[in-house]
């Protein structure tokens, strides 16, 4: 006869494991708009262009201040909230992510500057009272200078071309960048219209993200006085701290490869989420380190993230098979997507790194 089998031990049941801690109030509130407003009119977005209520909402969900100092009405929140909204944003709808996600450049710049431009810009912006577009990329093609920054009375004098500029009718303000006869670069507030000496091209024609409302700017003597300029370093210097920023990983890049892997089957997608994870695990350890340490490391992470977002939205595309040629498809969107991502931000360092990834 078999004998029973022990009674079960008495006594205190072990305590659990610590509870997941709460989301953050605007990881939160990302979401909900991601699901609710942004996925669902993606596709359109894409083809019609990101329209103004998107932006109010953004606006009055506070996410436009996430990194802004509470003094000033933003949230100051950890800078891993700040990428999980931002992979949240993009990966629901990219045309509309970009256009907010200019906005925090101003908003750090103001944060570190002190003069009239701080205190009448950063608290509405902040606050989300205002949107910023930004029109500095061009300070990239140095020694080249595409826009010249020239004093003239109290202020400065704006001349040249702006070849992208992102968020035209939906921004209240941009921040222009010349570059000076001391070889300096400048930067200061303007108003985001036509205006004299401020002009815009027809929307341009993209092949991903042309939904963002991006033109180019022309000016011809734009006169902005002392009061809107928030910056005037050299130019080296500002390219040194602009290289630093640029060798971190995109959040969007992880945001577009998480919307790829729902595209795929579970087998396909577990083989891809096991390489997400250990990549942006990796990435944002070194973002959160201190910049201009382990250049070549963060480097890798970069170009490998970016050929992990090129396989994923490429087997989504597979995936789908020849419906996802049609511009209407959520794959192939994501596909072009990611080819802009590629070339978002580069600078000559980056870009030599991701060609020398793909010549294997």
């Amino acid at each position: 006869m078999t004998p029973p089998p022990p009674p079960a031990p008495t006594g205190p049941t072990a305590p659990a494991g610590p509870a997941e801690p709460p989301p953050h109030p605007l990881v939160t509130r990302a979401r909900r708009l991601a699901d609710d407003l942004l996925a669902p009119a993606a596709e359109r977005v894409d083809a019609e262009g990101v329209p103004a209520g998107h932006l109010q909402e953004i606006k009055r969900s506070g996410l436009l201040g996430v990194s802004a100092p509470r003094a000033y009405g933003g949230a100051e929140a950890p800078a891993a909230v700040a990428r999980e909204t931002a992979e949240i944003l993009s990966g629901a709808c990219a045309a509309t992510w970009f256009v907010q996600t200019q906005h925090h450049t101003p908003v750090r710049m103001l944060a570190r500057s002190d003069g009239p431009a701080r205190e009448r810009l950063l608290g509405p912006l902040s606050r989300g009272e205002l949107l910023s577009g930004v029109a500095y990329a061009h300070l990239r093609a140095h020694p080249r200078t595409p826009v010249r920054a020239v004093r003239d009375r109290d202020g400065w004098r704006f001349a040249g071309t702006v070849p992208w500029y992102t968020g035209w009718g939906l921004n209240d303000v941009l921040l222009l960048a010349g570059t000076t006869d001391a070889d300096e670069a400048l930067f200061a507030f303007a108003e985001a219209r036509d205006q004299p000496g401020l002009g815009a091209s027809q929307p341009l024609r993209l092949a991903a993200l042309g939904g963002a409302r991006t033109v180019s700017l022309e000016l011809d003597g734009l006169w902005l006085p002392d009061e809107a300029v928030v910056l005037r370093t050299p130019y080296d210097r500002w390219a040194a701290d602009d290289r630093l920023r640029t060798l971190d990983t995109n959040p969007a890049v992880f945001g577009l490869t998480r919307a790829a892997l729902t595209l795929l089957d579970e087998e396909t997608a577990a083989a891809f989420g096991a390489r997400l994870t250990r990549l942006r695990t990796a990435a944002y350890a070194l973002a959160d380190t201190t910049p201009g340490l382990r250049v070549q490391e963060r480097l890798d992470l970069r170009t490998e993230a970016f050929g992990l977002l090129q396989a994923a939205t490429t087997a989504a595309v597979v995936a789908g098979g020849g419906r996802t040629m049609l511009l209407t498809h959520r794959a192939q969107r994501l596909a072009r997507e990611a080819l802009f991502l590629q070339v978002q931000g580069q600078t000559r360092e980056t870009r030599a790194a991701q060609l020398s990834a793909l010549r294997g």
